[in-house]
């Protein structure tokens, strides 16, 4: 089969929307035999330095449309949604530091699995993405060298310093939120915009510029 197109994601285990997004998103992969390219992030200082505020940082009005917009989207996307998980926000760093070892010695399929079961696990089934073993049962579940790649992730300072990098990216590129899918140069903010990316794909229209403000 010929190469299809290449999505970069940025995004983050503790992001709603990027949960949201994860099953359209795979449903496109599969679609166009497109290629993900997993980036995940430090959503918390992205907000900071962006603009953004955590949820419970934000005005009350806000915070009440949020759960109206959540409840939309379970129902147009099907999908099951804790409005309030017990262990959010949890630090996602040590699953995110898993993910980057899985793509870098694991296949495609045990990857996307892994992303999937890590977003259901924070936003469907209230477990906490920062435990140990939490994380090492969803690599295994996943298909993935679990106990293998959790150790690689708590002892490689690479693996750290990857992490670092792609949110230092995502800050140098003008990005502000997650999820972020970026196809050929052109960003597209939030899982409602994954209709948007379908039409650039299938249509096969030039790119769009992104040119932040200076």
């Amino acid at each position: 089969m010929a190469a299809g197109p290449v999505i970069e994601y940025y995004f983050s285990f503790i992001s709603l929307w990027s949960y949201i997004g994860s099953r359209r998103l795979l449903a496109l992969r599969e679609q166009y035999n497109a290629q993900i390219i997993y980036k995940p992030i430090d959503l918390m200082h992205l907000f900071s330095v962006s603009g953004g505020l955590p949820v419970k940082q934000r005005s009350r009005q806000r915070q009440a449309y949020r759960f109206l917009e959540m409840e939309r989207w379970r129902r147009t996307r099907d999908i099951p949604i804790v409005p309030e998980p017990k262990y959010y926000p949890a630090n996602p760093s040590l699953a995110h530091r898993v993910l980057l070892a899985a793509i870098e010695e694991s296949g495609h399929d045990e990857v996307h699995e892994f992303v999937r079961r890590s977003l259901e696990t924070v936003w469907a089934n209230e477990g906490d993405i920062a435990n140990e073993e939490t994380i090492l049962e969803l690599a295994i579940a996943s298909g993935l060298q679990g106990r293998e790649l959790l150790e690689r992730a708590k002892a490689e300072k690479e693996l750290a310093v990857k992490e670092e990098a792609l949110t230092k990216e995502v800050v140098a590129k003008e990005y502000f939120g997650a999820p972020m899918y970026v196809f050929k140069g052109e960003p597209f903010w939030g899982q409602d915009r994954l209709e948007m990316l379908d039409e650039v794909i299938s249509s096969g229209r030039e790119p769009i510029e992104y040119v932040p403000v200076r």
